[in-house]
């Protein structure tokens, strides 16, 4: 099998559990993901099954999508529900004041990396030194928040929803307690829902449960997305046979030869055979004016 499931977690899973049932699921050991999600969250987990997990480090939509619940006037030590309470103050914040500073906390932004994060500081991960009830000093990390948008907010209950699209490596927890300090009442993340991936959205997905009685069915196929899809913010370009086996053997392919226009130095094509077989990515190189291989994901 080879392809990408779309998987849409559920709650108190980790995506190493996800990735440990669909191994199963799937009969095969050669299961990935593209970028982990934190057990109390849901939502869009792209799988990626045989050769696909050779695209693993090469994805080149990095974009997450979100939607994040809040509730002001609280802080806790994992900056969300699920952590100690570290301080509560009144809120008397309306929706205005909150659209009004949202522009503060979009595009190009610095962020602490919470303490109970995966991160890694001189050997250890943040969350095992915060367990242990020890704070380190951390540098704070540019990340981009291309969309932050108020959904809905209740000003007697001071909760309320954000819907983000961010940079890989952002903290919707940090964003979120970042918005709560600015508002001078503190806040804490209260949900979390990933509503796109990798290009993957959550009518792409399934559920464990629905992959399960597919997998009982001899009928996960029908859910399998070919590989190129990761790919398809690159142009494609068609190749003959006698190219396409060339390619696959190691050869670099002339560019006059393709029949592909206004070609950049160093851009990514994802190269497929006339037949419309998807092979895997070639390099542009106009000094040499070939294109050599970047990454194979199939054989002629």
């Amino acid at each position: 099998m080879d392809g990408v499931i779309v998987i849409n977690k559920p709650a108190d899973f980790t995506s190493f559990d996800v990735v440990a049932v669909m191994r199963g699921v799937a009969k095969t050991k050669k299961v990935g993901h593209t970028g982990t999600l934190d057990p109390m969250a849901t939502g869009v987990l792209p799988l990626l099954f045989g050769s696909a997990t050779k695209a693993q480090s090469l994805l080149p939509d990095s974009t997450k999508e979100y939607e994040a619940e809040f509730k002001l006037g609280l802080t806790t030590d994992t900056l969300d529900v699920w952590g100690t309470v570290q301080s509560e103050k009144p809120v008397n914040v309306t929706q205005q004041d909150i659209q009004n500073i949202l522009p503060e906390f979009t595009g190009d932004i610095l962020q602490l990396p919470p303490m109970y994060s995966a991160v890694q500081q001189d050997g250890k991960r943040l969350y095992e030194l915060a367990r242990q009830g020890i704070v380190v000093q951390r540098e704070k990390r540019q990340v981009n928040v291309s969309l932050l948008q108020l959904l809905e907010y209740n000003e007697n209950t001071h909760t309320g929803k954000l819907r983000i699209a961010c940079s890989k490596g952002t903290y919707i927890r940090t964003l979120i307690d970042d918005i709560g300090a600015r508002l001078n009442c503190g806040g804490i993340m209260t949900s979390l829902c990933r509503t796109k991936a990798c290009g993957y959205t959550l009518n792409d997905a399934v559920t464990l449960e629905q992959a399960k009685q597919l997998g009982n069915e001899g009928a996960l196929d029908s859910v399998l997305k070919d590989i190129s899809m990761l790919f398809n913010v690159y142009r494609q370009v068609n190749v003959s046979l006698p190219q396409a086996k060339r390619f696959c053997n190691g050869g670099q392919l002339d560019l006059s030869r393709l029949r592909i226009g206004n070609l950049q130095d160093a851009e990514v094509l994802r190269v497929y055979t006339y037949e419309g077989k998807f092979i895997g990515l070639g390099k542009v190189e106009q000094e040499k004016n070939w294109l050599s291989i970047y990454k194979l994901f199939n054989f002629i």
